[in-house]
């Protein structure tokens, strides 16, 4: 039996060093991948500025804000329930997610890795568009990030 291995590939567009790298994001999709049941395929992180999140906010959702992360599902299964082959796109706003990083006192590295997350979890299918989805995805996140840690 052939098993598929997920890609993630990552692109820094910003002028900021990340704080994540390709072996760190890596652990973080296969933990999200085995604890949701979830199969990524394909995984493009792209860190960005503020200008161009803007650009990019506007344009797929019609709003002109700086965002940390906006996440685009490509495959067949993004209507659906079907997590056995996810593709998608991920932009993180990187000078945004440092100045989140500062507000909330955490250490930048995990505010990346939570993001990130986050961005994973929009990729299966939940929403933060109410208080209780985005306190359900808080918690989430939350907790992958405390296996992440003992992971370590």
């Amino acid at each position: 039996m052939k098993t598929e291995t997920s890609i993630l590939q990552i692109f820094n567009e910003s002028d900021v060093k990340v704080p994540l790298s390709q072996t760190q994001a890596g652990l973080v999709l296969e933990i999200i991948s085995k604890y949701e049941k979830a199969k990524f395929i394909l995984v493009e992180l792209v860190y960005v500025n503020e200008s161009e999140i803007v650009r990019i906010n506007k344009e797929h959702l019609d709003r002109e804000y700086v965002t940390d992360i906006i996440s685009f599902r490509y495959d067949d299964g993004a209507e659906s329930e079907d997590h056995s082959s996810i593709e998608g796109t991920l932009f993180c706003c990187a000078p945004r997610i440092f100045e989140q990083s500062e507000e909330f006192n955490e250490p930048a590295e995990r505010e990346f890795k939570r993001i990130f997350i986050h961005g994973l979890l929009h990729l299966i299918g939940y929403q933060d568009d109410t208080k209780a989805k985005k306190e359900e995805m808080t918690k989430l996140e939350n907790s992958y990030l405390g296996l992440l840690e003992s992971n370590k």
